[in-house]
């Protein structure tokens, strides 16, 4: 009998478990109820849980909206703070790095405690979350700890647990069409996990499913975002280097990308999002002699917010008490996800470089909502509509390129200083 036909349990159990309802879990839940399947979403915020089971998103994501009340209405998908029995678990649950740049793996440590209590052997355990190489391992050694009476292999006699790594590679803002479509990378600690995984993903996914072994899927995703972030650097090292030589970056790149086989990226005011600023390092940790590229661009990236933050600094001048609208604080246009973000980071060092400075801080994909947690309470930071931010600032500052902001009008920042970080406005940059 195949993975997909043991799954339905036909006796009320879950038939998929999906621990972390976040930016990959709860997309991959919704999109598994929809097979066919009966899936139960696990997460350890309640407010999380109850919205799921009213059939909302807690964050802005196109179209998931639609699949999760679709699944909760016909009794596909339900969630709660306590894993329960299932044929297979998938865990997507954070693991941002310390403060020494290592993997956190706390969070997939939890899933492990979570689940291990309902297993009884012939489940199949994926681990989606970015991992380091040997993460999934880590995972398995998690679940025998906790249940020496099970087995990884089988060759012991004892109950097998299948493991398996299929990393993630959707875009945020389109994660909904990519979650199908994209091609999958699937890595199993044996051949029959591997299978196993690939039969479960082929339930929805149109792309190919590539197999390999673990740690390859693992390093796979990491590759995959440190190559991304290695071109951006490259990209943010240039426009720096640009403005020192009054050289419009902007207008260089699109004259550059004129070469058949050159595509730079664009500059911005550095790195975010828990994937691209997150992931190198991990390869760094792996092997921190052999990976001086890697980690350079990192740093490239990561001085980027320091370098804008001094671009508005000698803007201000000797301004008394100057009014700066700071344009966006997701990582990325079109979406409110701020992990990570350069903007975040660049409002915050903001407001503790000049105090006597008022940042008012626009973020058009939250206009139900205050401030995220990570600005909010900041004396001189406070929320504004675009439009009043903009009228009332002596300083533009443009740190998200969402398409709202094109509503702004041109009269609007005729005599402000403009310090545009995306490139958004052209030839209105200072």
């Amino acid at each position: 009998m195949s993975i997909s036909d043991s799954l339905h349990s036909g006796n009320g159990q879950a038939d998929v478990v999906v621990v972390g309802l976040g930016y990959i879990g709860l997309p991959t839940a919704a999109i598994l109820a929809t097979t066919g399947l009966k899936v139960v979403g696990v997460d350890v915020n309640q407010e999380t849980v109850d919205a799921v089971n009213n059939g909302q998103v807690p964050f802005v994501e196109p179209d998931l909206g639609i699949h999760v009340a679709g699944a909760v209405s016909q009794g596909a998908l339900s969630a709660t703070t306590l894993t329960p029995q299932a044929g297979a678990y998938i865990v997507a649950v954070p693991t941002p790095f310390k403060a020494d740049k290592t993997a956190d793996l706390s969070y997939i440590r939890a899933a492990a405690e979570g689940i291990a209590p309902q297993l009884k052997g012939g489940e199949l355990v994926i681990l989606e979350s970015t991992s380091p190489p040997g993460t999934t391992q880590r995972l398995g050694e998690y679940l025998l700890e906790l249940r020496p009476d099970i087995s990884l292999d089988g060759l012991d006699g004892k109950p097998v647990v299948h493991l398996a790594h299929c990393p993630e590679r959707v875009l945020p803002g389109r994660i909904m069409i990519e979650i199908v479509t994209n091609d999958r990378v699937v890595g199993g600690l044996t051949p029959h996990a591997s299978e196993a995984a690939r039969q479960l993903y082929q339930s929805f996914c149109q792309g190919e499913i590539h197999i390999t072994d673990a740690a390859t899927a693992e390093m796979s995703k990491l590759v995959e975002n440190a190559y991304r972030d290695v071109n951006i650097a490259f990209a943010n090292e240039l426009s720096i280097i640009s403005e020192n030589l009054k050289i419009d970056v902007w207008e260089l790149i699109k004259l550059a990308n004129h070469h058949p086989r050159v595509n730079i990226l664009s500059p911005g005011p550095g790195v975010g999002g828990h994937c691209i600023a997150v992931d190198p390092w991990f390869i760094v940790a792996a092997d921190p002699e052999n990976s001086t590229l890697i980690r350079t661009a990192r740093e490239v990236n990561d001085s980027k917010p320091g370098h804008v933050v001094d671009r508005v600094l000698n803007a201000i001048g000797n301004v008394a008490e100057p009014v700066i609208a700071c344009l966006g604080l997701a990582f990325k246009a079109n979406i409110d996800d701020v992990r990570e973000s350069p903007a975040v980071e660049i409002v915050q060092r903001l407001a503790s470089a000049a105090p006597h400075a008022q940042l008012l801080v626009a973020t058009p994909l939250r206009t139900k909502r205050d401030l995220p947690s990570v600005v909010s309470g900041i004396a001189n930071v406070e929320r504004c509509e675009m439009q009043d931010a903009v009228d009332a600032a002596d300083i533009v500052l443009l740190l998200v390129d969402h398409d709202r902001f094109r509503d702004i009008p041109d009269k609007s920042l005729s005599g402000k200083i403009v310090i545009d970080t995306r490139g958004f406005w052209g030839k209105k940059n200072v």
